[in-house]
């Protein structure tokens, strides 16, 4: 296991190297969605109408969900794009799959690169966010541990994704028909337990809303609840499993 974590650490410090040298842009880019949002939907819309929310106004209601929302677009986003770069554009990935690494490492390394951008670009939102709220419990651990573990999802589901698609377009399709429409339903601008029965099904299934529901839950000096852990580190265990699996039968 000590050998797997070692591997895992060294795939992702060539990932970091590349990471580092444009890491103003990746900021800059996850950071450009959020803060429309917050303007739009917090100052904005949330200034001039009625809103009920559970912990105050609609701009602090919607905080935690735009740094959600922020990990999760940057984490699966550049993961896939990295995988999918290196395996049809750069055509490094060949290099990587001969390597004498267990499949298991070559995922890992892949899903904490990810990891990485994601929790750089959320940690900027929360910088953010602190200024406009001045509240300290973003600095939580256990905003930081959800956070983490929302980050682990997606870069997981970036490094399968980029290891199934053909070319840059079908990435296109599962961000348009995957991680959009889990943008504005994954309880980021609403409270997911206020919808008619009929839609929370949907909206339950998705990763997204147990990392708003928690983040929300810790910003409001309370803790998560149990299901939001459960869901969030089960699925990223699942996906490791998915992950090890398609690198260990993965053909260029």
């Amino acid at each position: 296991m000590l050998q797997i974590l070692q591997d895992s650490l060294t795939i992702w410090w060539g990932d970091w190297l590349d990471l580092r040298v444009r890491l103003p842009q990746v900021i800059a880019s996850g950071l450009i969605s959020p803060i429309i949002y917050i303007v739009a939907f917090g100052f904005g819309l949330g200034s001039t109408i009625d809103v009920k929310v559970p912990g105050g106004d609609y701009l602090s209601f919607i905080l935690p969900g735009m740094i959600a929302l922020s990990s999760m677009t940057i984490s699966f986003g550049g993961t896939t794009f990295s995988v999918c770069g290196d395996r049809l554009y750069s055509k490094t990935f060949e290099e990587l799959l001969i390597a004498p690494v267990h499949p298991l490492s070559l995922y890992l390394g892949k899903m904490l690169a990810g990891v990485t951008r994601g929790g750089i670009t959320a940690c900027a939102l929360i910088v953010v966010s602190l200024v406009v709220s001045r509240n300290w419990y973003f600095l939580q651990p256990l905003f930081f541990l959800i956070l983490l573990g929302n980050s682990m999802v997606f870069s997981g589901l970036g490094v399968i994704v980029g290891l199934q698609v053909r070319s840059l377009e079908a990435v296109g399709l599962y961000n348009n028909f995957l991680i959009v429409p889990m943008s504005f339903l994954g309880g980021t601008f609403f409270e997911p337990s206020q919808l008619p029965a009929i839609l929370k099904p949907v909206v339950y299934f998705l990763p997204l809303t147990y990392a708003s529901i928690g983040l929300r839950s810790v910003l409001a000096g309370g803790l998560p609840p149990w299901y939001s852990f459960v869901v969030i580190f089960g699925l990223s265990i699942g996906l490791g499993a998915i992950g090890a699996y398609q690198f260990s039968h993965q053909r260029e």
